[in-house]
């Protein structure tokens, strides 16, 4: 199986396991900086020269050798379930992608014939109910990480800790697991870990956000999106998320975490 999903230096400094909607964009640049002096231009997703990636073959060797001697920093950033899943439904479901189409082609017309999704007209510009619609929506997200119907489960809404456990499972340890909601810090502590190229000034590194402008904005507080049905579904899905993350469930206002997370239990939980 490998290490799907693993970007890792070409200095080999830092290796580091994608979570989709978690600060991905952003993380991928700094490390491309800290290597290069500059950021990629463009999308570092599209990126096939000056980072290693899973998904690069002639990358499989030099993330293997890393991540299993354990001598390469090694870390992942995670975030609030409740506002990654926003996240997604806003951009993956209601928004307009780079290549000016749809997300996953079929998708949506899927969703709004069988969920009754809507999502605001053909450009995402048009008013609609987005409590109503993204609490369907979460139906579907439910569908299919439960029951694998009426597809599989898409990387932007797959739990956070399913990502995070490939690399453990297949042979890697995180030295570091760090909060979207405390980026700099968690960030910061990657750096002081390891030696890079060139340095890199938080304070100075903008927001790679490469899903901004994809689709409507929110209009609501994120708790007013999850009634008691909604959260009972995000307990259902997301369980191990709020558990070894330490968000808070009872609370979706609360964006920050309630406790410190534990390596070792991680890796207990998830190898």
């Amino acid at each position: 199986m490998g290490f799907p999903g693993t970007w890792m230096t070409t200095s080999e400094s830092m290796v580091y396991r994608v979570v989709p909607k978690c600060a991905c964009s952003t993380i991928g640049q700094i490390m491309y900086y800290a290597d290069h002096g500059e950021f990629f231009d463009g999308d570092i997703h599209d990126a096939t020269q000056g980072i290693h990636k899973w998904a690069l073959d002639d990358s499989h060797a030099p993330i293997t050798r890393a991540v299993k001697s354990h001598e390469v920093f090694a870390f992942t950033c995670v975030r609030n379930p409740y506002t990654r899943i926003l996240s997604s439904f806003f951009d993956k479901i209601c928004g307009i992608q780079r290549n000016g189409k749809r997300y996953r082609g079929n998708l949506v017309p899927l969703l709004i014939q069988k969920y009754g999704i809507e999502v605001g007209g053909p450009d995402g510009k048009e008013e609609f109910d987005q409590i109503a619609s993204f609490r369907r929506f979460l139906l579907f997200v439910r569908d299919t990480i439960r029951w694998k119907k009426p597809m599989e489960p898409d990387i932007h809404w797959s739990s956070t800790s399913g990502h995070v456990s490939t690399f453990i499972a297949n042979g890697g340890r995180y030295d570091h697991i760090f909060w979207t909601e405390d980026f700099n810090d968690g960030m910061q502590k990657v750096l002081d870990g390891t030696e890079t190229a060139h340095h890199v000034d938080l304070a100075e590194i903008p927001r790679f956000n490469e899903s901004e402008g994809h689709g409507p904005k929110r209009l609501h507080p994120v708790e007013d999106y999850f009634d008691d049905l909604a959260m009972h579904l995000m307990w259902e899905i997301y369980h191990r998320d709020f558990r070894l993350f330490k968000y808070d469930f009872q609370n979706p206002a609360n964006k920050k975490a309630v406790g410190e997370i534990d390596l070792d239990e991680v890796h207990a939980k998830l190898s």
